[in-house]
């Protein structure tokens, strides 16, 4: 169950966190600290290979890295908390190509804007050059034995020249910040494959299993879960608002036993298992591609901090190896998060999405890859193959789709979403997806690594390699909610009873069944 990411067309409600006003800036929340919800206020194809260094970003590396972030005698503006390594000429020279992927990703960034900014960006920056070289030629001049009127002359000069040049660094700054700001909402390039279009473009990559067939009227997810006392939505709502629920009886046995299950499958295949934090930096949330604020966040923000709470683990996962050059052995890092996650779901609404569906807080196992950029296509085909294994292996009926350019996030390449059957919705339903994001969150991330070399020099430390950063992918292992809903509906029984799948009933104490309460 993917968490949509900034720059795309979806629109969500900006909700955040007020925690009490003494609530220092890196100090952790204290436990006494009451939090309320306010409203807040505050987007053709081409291969891999090179095309994709110029859209992702990073602290480590930058065409414009030389524009001076603060000098001795400049009264500069306080920068951006981190900044984009984005390869502007890039852009410049291809401009065409990214105006058309932005297009067809139906992506707000403005590219016209970026390049504008771009070229008053580079022209302020040869003016600065031109007036460092020429106070730098002053300062020479005055190391020499000098008349008093002529070193006087050149003390005014460079008074002069250290003026001008204070105001065009400021001015320097401001237009790199605004060039950062403009230029990070253009998404990531497009795998050639992908459907142009919206959602309803996307194309069918498998079919799995048919739709079960009853001989009896069937149930949503929702009165099953009434009949056998398993959800509780009404006392939620009351305690918590709307998109709330408790899970009670089974139904938690039936939680823990898909985290573990789908824990110890993937642990199988080479993941290191994790538990994270839920609250994270704003930063590591923009780094990873999604908007921690404004008006198209799904994102929960605290009040008067820096932090969120998580809407996947794909965040906190990606933020371990922040600013990490990493060994080319150890790659790839392959591991399996479990979190609690929260998500406004803002403008969501109707049969379509009620009860367990769409919800604002639920657990997850989140799978995540770093690896050498070359094995990224081969690893988001391991990553898909995973999920259709674990939902094959629970009997479910599926699809899995090559999602549409304007259905991906920013940060995806390319993306696969799989869809099973909800015979108590009559749908489909999303319960997974798998993105390839190649380097585009690694290089805002900063995460790194050095290829190894076996020549003679390159061992004793000279001519070494350069650096490459690493490809992420991240995939659902299992969104507890969603899986609830088809296996209560799918498993459902005449007499009001479901039936527990084989693979879950050893993670269910032995229990194959689920009965109706005795009254």
């Amino acid at each position: 169950m993917a968490l949509q990411y900034c720059f795309t067309s979806s629109t969500f409600k900006s909700l955040k966190l007020t925690a009490l006003p003494s609530l220092s800036l890196f100090r952790p929340i204290p436990r006494t600290a009451p939090l309320r919800l306010i409203p807040h206020h505050s987007s053709p194809s081409f291969p891999l290979p090179h095309l994709l260094r110029a859209l992702s970003v990073s602290a480590v590396q930058s065409t414009v890295a030389d524009a001076p972030t603060t000098t001795e005698d400049s009264k500069a503006a306080k920068p951006p908390q981190w900044k984009a390594a984005i390869d502007f000429k890039w852009i410049r020279e291809n401009k065409e190509a990214v105006a058309v992927n932005i297009k067809n990703r139906n992506s707000n960034a403005n590219l016209e804007l970026v390049l504008e900014l771009y070229e008053r960006l580079l022209n302020v920056q040869k003016e600065v050059e031109r007036l460092r070289a020429e106070r730098n030629a002053v300062a020479n001049k005055m190391k020499g034995k000098l008349e008093p009127t002529e070193r006087q002359k050149l003390i005014d000069e460079g008074k002069n020249l250290k003026d001008a040049l204070v105001s065009l660094e400021e001015e320097l700054l401001k237009l790199t910040d605004e060039l950062q700001q403009e230029a990070q909402s253009i998404p990531n390039m497009t795998h050639p494959d992908v459907p142009l279009g919206g959602e309803d473009c996307s194309t069918l990559r498998k079919m799995v299993g048919k739709p079960r067939e009853f001989s009896f009227p069937i149930k949503d997810h929702v009165q099953l879960g009434k009949d056998l006392d398993l959800l509780d939505f009404d006392a939620a709502a009351e305690v918590s608002g709307s998109k709330f629920y408790y899970l009670k009886n089974e139904a938690v046995m039936l939680e823990m036993a898909l985290v573990n299950w789908s824990l110890t499958e993937v642990m199988k295949r080479g993941f290191t298992p994790l538990t994270t934090p839920e609250i994270v930096r704003s930063s590591l949330v923009e780094k990873c591609g999604f908007q921690p604020r404004g008006t198209t966040t799904q994102v929960y923000s605290i009040e008067n901090t820096d932090q969120c709470l998580i809407g996947t683990a794909e965040i906190p996962v990606g933020g371990i190896h922040m600013d990490s050059m990493l060994p080319e052995s150890s790659l790839p890092l392959k591991y399996a998060a479990f979190s609690h996650c929260f998500r406004t779901e803002a403008g969501a609404a109707g049969t379509a999405t009620r009860g367990l569906y769409r919800v604002h807080q639920f657990s997850k196992v989140e799978m995540f890859i770093l690896c050498r950029p070359e094995e990224s296509n081969a690893y988001h085909e391991e990553l898909i193959q995973i999920e259709e294994d674990l939902f094959t292996s629970l009997g479910f009926h599926f699809r899995t789709m090559d999602m549409a350019s304007e259905d991906l996030g920013a940060p995806a390449y390319r993306k696969f979403d799989v869809e099973a059957w909800m015979p108590g919705l009559g749908r489909y339903g999303e319960i997974s997806s798998a993105s390839n994001c190649t380097d585009y969150q690694s290089r805002r991330l900063g995460i790194r690594y050095r290829p190894e070399s076996s020549s003679a020099n390159s061992k004793k430390g000279k001519n070494l390699p350069p650096p490459q950063f690493v490809h992420t992918l991240n995939a659902t292992a299992c969104a507890v909610p969603r899986m609830i809903v088809c296996l209560l509906e799918n498993y459902q029984q005449e007499d009001g009873s479901v039936i527990i799948p084989e693979p879950l009933c050893p993670f269910m104490g032995g229990l194959q069944i689920i009965k109706p309460r005795l009254k």
